[in-house]
């Protein structure tokens, strides 16, 4: 869709040069200076996002309580200024997106539920395996869990743990409103769909490097596993990032990737090698294999555009002159 020539990148596809960009029909800037509008505004995201996380001094690590209050503050408050920098994008661009901001953002109640229970239900399909390992490694049977996820005591002490409101709520909500609901509208229009999928959890991946510091700071480990672990996840939240773009995409809706992403905190990077040693490892094997190949299967039609009404980033890439995007059907 995009493609990078003598004079910069091209807006959409070079397929079909008797269209014009809506930038250009708007009187806006060329596509090549639309494009690093685009990149330059979500590195700028990307930037306010993790510097957010270093206006305090403190000699505390990072999950201390204090901390995350404080990091809890600064985080929104970045978090929540994020769509002006969109509204800024759209004005310097020229680009209409041809529906509210807040649509645009996957802030809608059109086929809201279908868009929180299925990417969740997809979701955990792939994680089978661990759900399964994660039951037969619990001390308490099914009844008694469920009785505990269910209790009011349970939920009120989840609420006062700073940890897990960080990690179930903040990060989710937060990164995810940041990293795919302002990025990939802003992304879209020069790269296309497909390729906006793959470059905007790099965005996401290089923000989580700034672990690296803190790790070297209270030397929790050599620099070189630091390094190494430091490179696994990137790898690990790059690949995550682009599902969550992928479903924002196909849904339409903010609210499945942030339920996927606070599942996949609590779940972590499957235990495979954990698996490999467990006492019944050939059905856990089995139900690695099985979540694995059933959520290849279900992608798709789990994910299918009709089930969810209207997508907005289809209609900003029709309105940029581009309507033949595959991810939209």
């Amino acid at each position: 869709m995009a493609a990078l020539g003598g004079d910069g990148l091209r807006l959409l596809s070079v397929s079909r040069p008797e269209r014009q960009p809506e930038s250009a029909a708007l009187g806006g800037p060329g596509p090549g200076l639309c494009c690093w509008v685009s990149v330059f505004s979500c590195l700028s995201l990307a930037c306010s996002y993790v510097g957010s996380l270093y206006v305090w001094k403190s000699e505390l690590p990072r999950d201390h309580p204090a901390v995350i209050k404080r990091r809890f503050t600064s985080v929104l408050v970045v978090s929540s200024l994020s769509p002006l920098c969109v509204l800024l994008w759209r004005e310097l661009t020229g680009i209409q997106p041809g529906t509210s901001l807040l649509t645009l953002m996957g802030f809608r109640l059109e086929g809201i539920f279908p868009a929180a229970l299925l990417p969740l239900l997809l979701t955990m399909i792939l994680f089978l395996g661990p759900l399964m390992q994660l039951s037969m490694d619990c001390p308490c049977d099914l009844a008694d869990g469920i009785k505990v996820v269910l209790a009011p005591r349970s939920w009120a002490r989840c609420l006062t743990d700073m940890r897990w409101l960080r990690n179930q709520v903040i990060a989710p909500l937060t990164e995810e409103l940041v990293f795919r609901a302002c990025m990939l509208p802003m992304l879209a229009p020069c790269t296309g769909l497909g390729p906006a999928v793959f470059t905007c959890p790099l965005f996401f991946g290089v923000a989580h490097f700034h672990h690296i510091f803190e790790q070297l700071r209270f030397r929790q480990s050599s620099v070189g596993s630091i390094f190494l672990s430091a490179a696994f996840q990137f790898s690990y939240t790059a690949v995550f990032g682009a599902y969550t773009a992928f479903l924002f995409i196909r849904t339409g809706h903010l609210i499945g990737p942030v339920l996927c992403h606070s599942f996949c905190n609590y779940m972590g990077f499957p235990a495979v090698c954990a698996a490999l040693e467990h006492p019944q490892r050939r059905p856990l094997l089995a139900g690695y294999a099985l979540g694995v190949g059933l959520f290849l299967l279900l992608l798709q039609p789990l994910t299918d555009p009709k089930l969810y009404g209207s997508l907005p980033l289809c209609v900003l890439l029709e309105q940029a002159g581009d309507s033949e995007a595959p991810l939209c059907s």
